[in-house]
């Protein structure tokens, strides 16, 4: 007779992250709407449309401990962390105030942001 012999389960694949379609591209200027940063503005360094976070100049600054190497030295060094693309707003480019956007279509086929409340086309600067 055979003895039992117990299978450990297969592991569980997860899929792949999904990207997030973002309304915010690198180079815009935002508003952050909440948090412990909420009303500071800055300029959109990185965008991470897999999981859906930006890092945002001068917002979210943490403390990176770093340890030396023949390349760098170490030590504490400040630097942006990144946050949800939920928790900032585009500034409007009339008014200067946060806003939402729309996509458009234009004649040629393109599509361009449009800011909701002033209706000024939002310009991409790459």
């Amino acid at each position: 007779m055979k003895p039992l012999v117990y299978r450990k389960n297969k592991r569980v694949r997860h899929a792949p992250p999904v990207r997030q379609k973002l309304h915010i591209t690198r180079g815009d200027t935002v508003q952050v709407i909440s948090g412990d940063d909420k009303g500071k503005r800055g300029k959109v360094i990185e965008v991470f449309p897999k999981s859906g976070r930006v890092r945002i100049d001068g917002v979210n600054i943490i403390t990176k401990h770093t340890r030396p190497n023949q390349k760098a030295e170490g030590g504490i060094i400040k630097r942006e962390g990144a946050i949800h693309h939920s928790k900032v707003m585009l500034i409007d480019p009339k008014s200067g105030e946060p806003t939402r956007i729309r996509r458009r279509r234009d004649a040629d086929g393109t599509t361009e942001r449009v800011a909701v409340k002033s209706g000024q086309p939002i310009v991409r600067s790459r």
